[in-house]
């Protein structure tokens, strides 16, 4: 009798295991949906700095949520369920509105670079939203950099083929995340005017601890410098992996041995007193 129940138990844990799983994901996005409406979400930036100057080019947005005991919350525990929900389409869109009207405040051409979900490439808000925030920002469409993913560039879903031509016909700047760890093809890539490839932190961990690290990288910039790109290392940590990824011919840096993500009064401040400060 005990192993004819044994299959069984474990159905009936797998069954409370998933209802657990759904209705922590429903509490979340109810805590995202009262976050839209209350101004529970804010913007940190993070500087994108060109690796021969040491000068910054621009700055990543970093969405954070205000939680009364824990403080914010990073993207990593909230944004992976709000992209499995509507929701990711109005997240999306006040990401890019304060985004762009931050970013319009901030000197000369910098660079303003926002990471775009899947699900919200094919709710079909995403071009309205983009022209509606540019045209009430002032911010010129090319110092708007849009960060997609591989899969997004070998997605024949008619809404994000769509909205990947709309977004060429713009005029923003588009950028490829997490390059060297995916499957999209250098054939792939030739599809858009990618301006910028961002290199993978996972590659620049253990840059400094081995050759097959460095000419994995080595590898992928120079692939991207044939297409064109900017090169830009996700993660940078230490002067030893800033010291090789100069000697590798990378061209831009991100990561905390330059700084961490900072508040949006901090990066404006920053860049106001010196635009082009030196981070090095």
């Amino acid at each position: 009798m005990a192993a004819e129940s044994a299959p069984h138990t474990a159905r009936e844990l797998r069954q409370r295991t998933a209802r657990r799983e759904i209705t922590e994901r429903r509490r979340i996005t109810q805590r995202l949906r009262q976050a839209l409406l209350s101004g529970g979400f804010v913007l940190q930036y993070q500087p994108l700095v060109s690796l021969r100057t040491g000068y910054i080019r621009g700055a990543e947005t970093i969405i954070r949520l205000q939680h009364s005991r824990r403080g914010l919350i990073a993207a990593a525990h909230f944004m992976p369920i709000a992209e499995h929900s509507e929701i990711i389409n109005d997240v999306g869109g006040w990401m890019l509105q304060q985004a762009c009207m931050q970013a319009a405040s901030w000197p000369g051409d910098l660079s303003v670079a926002l990471t775009l979900s899947q699900r919200h490439m094919q709710g079909g808000r995403l071009i309205r939203q983009l022209l509606e925030s540019l045209s009430a920002s002032g911010l010129p469409a090319q110092r708007l950099e849009l960060e997609l993913t591989e899969a997004m560039l070998i997605d024949d879903n008619d809404d994000t083929v769509f909205a990947l031509r709309a977004l060429q016909g713009l005029g923003v700047r588009l950028a490829l995340n997490n390059f060297g760890t995916g499957y999209a093809s250098l054939s792939a890539l030739k599809r858009l005017p990618i301006a910028t490839l961002r290199l993978d932190r996972s590659l620049i961990h253990n840059l400094d601890e081995g050759i097959a690290d460095a000419a994995i990288v080595q590898a992928a910039v120079k692939a991207g410098h044939a297409l064109g790109c900017a090169v830009l290392a996700d993660g940078v940590e230490n002067e030893a992996q800033l010291a090789l990824l100069n000697e590798i011919g990378c061209d831009e840096g991100q990561g905390p041995y330059f700084s961490q993500p900072v508040a949006a009064a901090e990066i404006a401040a920053m860049l106001a007193t010196s635009p082009r400060e030196h981070l090095k």
